[in-house]
């Protein structure tokens, strides 16, 4: 059975920083894409950033400069480092793991909630 669960979410004041993290059960963590979404109330998912499998990284212009997202494929876990963050940051975060060996595999965790708020 496929899991990916995240963490790390919680409530910050704008400015701070927080570490989500992905980990993945039942699949073979190392050869999938991995990627973070993010959705506020009332809005569409967007892409927030991704790794590849070699460990590229590509993301979202509002991302850029203040996410940094990584994986540890040892620990069969992807992290999003967030810092500066703002009240338009607040929304949930899903982890998202995307393999294609002629057969499409996509998996999404449950999401984990982040609050900016002073």
């Amino acid at each position: 059975q496929v899991q990916l669960v995240e963490s790390g979410g919680g409530l910050v004041q704008p400015g701070g920083s927080l570490r989500l993290s992905c980990t993945a059960t039942g699949i073979i963590f190392s050869i999938y894409v991995i990627h973070w979404y993010r959705q506020a109330p009332g809005k569409q998912r967007e892409l927030v950033a991704t790794v590849t499998s070699g460990g590229s990284t590509n993301y979202a212009d509002f991302a850029k400069g203040r996410f940094t997202i990584s994986r540890d494929n040892a620990k069969n876990t992807a992290y999003l480092q967030m810092n500066a963050l703002k009240p338009e940051d607040t929304a949930v975060y899903y982890c998202n793991a995307v393999h294609w060996d002629g057969n499409d595999y996509k998996y999404w965790g449950q999401g984990t909630q982040v609050t900016v708020s002073s």
